[in-house]
């Protein structure tokens, strides 16, 4: 069904013009144009002068006019749906996000078949991180009349609504209801760039590569230098680890876009997966410009762990963690490091640290198992092998752990078993722990 709603989107995205509209800025972003719901006062009556004066304000980004005269209206009229809207409105424009939304809901309150007011409190709301709460209100603005504002209003409802029910971080998101979003705003305005992103990413999501393909080139085709559907593109390539093409593509992007930090990250990434040389001075170049960026840092610190330069990669590392100390993945990256510097003991707090901040980070108990065990301490090897076990399978490497950490603390019986099972796992290839354990067998045989 997914499948298909794509399908039907590339389809009307393909036939809904000769052009793409200019503009790209997302659906959830700016407050809704224009001053006042048309024609939809509470009484529908003519404007009054003093109201007609503050719109005329507003206009002129003249706020504190505006809010002066709507402020003085409101006190005689505190039902005028219109003056509501437009109060939301200034206060809006002022960044008073608690306040537009008040004057919002008491418009709603006024005149509940108000489309911009609805629009309006909803967009809010969405730019809040507010999408549960931000939702309804979309959705009952795709359902009011938008009178002399037109369509658009609408199909920018429809548009925020496909926003909020794409996939993304932090929520699971509707990749189907998001496309059917977007097939509703299309029925009532032109396909604009967003639109075409919106899909391919969509598409993406979705693992229909080639609909994301299709829509990223229709983009490129008409403007070359778009900096979002460059890096969709990028993106879309290192996914399904094209990483030869990805990086023909992005050196050809970079061309058209120098030193733009979003396609040099993603050059630096596939040039990492290929194991190039290229890649650091790639990233220690964006770093140096982007000292601030976490993603950035955090590449820069992989690189040059894969290096050699453990103690330039903790540096970063610990840099990381001062901002964000109970993120698992940085605390398990930073004990790794401490591994490789001979600091055991440190590195054994550390892992600790990220099993107990998150219980299913396998990297974070294999590494607490693998530095437990070189400072002789085999009951917290074994805890951490057995929470491993419940999340990965084990290996030629965690057989021998369990065997030697059984055999310190002379528990003969699993320390064979295990070493039994860890012989039959190396095959060969791992020539001095397979004598190793060959020896122990003979002793623990006996």
């Amino acid at each position: 069904m997914v499948r298909f709603a794509l399908s039907l989107l590339l389809v009307v995205l393909v036939s809904a013009g000769a052009g793409l509209a200019q503009g790209s800025s997302s659906s959830i972003g700016p407050k809704v144009s224009g001053i006042a719901p048309e024609g939809q006062d509470s009484n529908s009556q003519e404007i009054s002068p003093q109201v007609a004066a503050a719109e005329a304000a507003a206009a002129s980004s003249d706020w504190k006019t505006a809010e002066t005269k709507l402020s003085t209206w409101l006190a005689g009229h505190p039902q005028d749906a219109r003056a509501l809207f437009d109060a939301g409105y200034v206060a809006d424009a002022q960044n008073r996000l608690d306040d537009a939304a008040n004057f919002y809901r008491r418009a709603i309150l006024a005149n509940p078949k108000s489309l911009e007011a609805h629009l309006s409190l909803g967009l809010l709301l969405a730019r809040q991180g507010k999408q549960d709460e931000a939702r309804p209100e979309l959705v009952t603005a795709t359902t009011l009349d938008p009178g002399e504002a037109g369509p658009a209003l609408k199909a920018r409802a429809w548009r925020a609504l496909a926003e909020i029910d794409r996939p993304g971080p932090g929520h699971h998101g509707d990749a189907a209801a998001a496309t059917d979003d977007l097939l509703e705003a299309l029925k009532l305005t032109p396909e604009t760039p967003a639109d075409t992103l919106l899909a391919a990413s969509l598409a993406e999501q979705a693992g229909q590569y080639d609909v994301a393909e299709t829509a990223y080139k229709r983009l490129l085709a008409k403007d070359p230098k778009s900096e979002a559907a460059n890096a969709g593109m990028g993106h879309l390539l290192i996914v399904q680890k094209q990483y030869g093409a990805a990086e023909n593509f992005l050196k050809a992007a970079l061309e058209k876009l120098p030193d733009n930090p979003a396609l040099t990250a993603q050059l630096a990434a596939v040039l990492t997966a290929q194991d190039k040389a290229e890649a650091l001075p790639l990233l220690q170049k964006l770093h140096a410009a982007h000292p601030d960026d976490g993603t950035i840092t955090g590449m820069l610190a992989e690189v040059l762990a894969i290096a050699g330069d453990f103690a330039g990669s903790d540096g970063l590392y610990v840099k990381l963690l001062a901002a964000t100390p109970n993120d698992a993945d940085l605390l398990v990256a930073h004990a790794q490091n401490l591994v490789r510097m001979g600091k055991d003991t440190e590195a054994v707090a550390a892992f600790d640290k990220a099993t107990r901040i998150d219980p299913s980070n396998s990297n974070g108990w294999s590494g607490l198992a693998f530095a437990a065990s070189k400072i002789k301490q085999p009951t917290i090897t074994l805890h951490a092998l057995s929470m491993r076990s419940k999340l990965l399978p084990d290996n030629a490497s965690t057989y021998f752990l369990w065997a030697t950490s059984y055999d310190t603390l002379h528990q003969k019986a699993q320390a064979v078993v295990f070493y039994l099972h860890f012989l039959e796992a190396a095959a060969g290839k791992y020539p001095n722990q397979e004598w190793q354990a060959r020896q122990r067998l003979q002793l623990l045989e006996k």
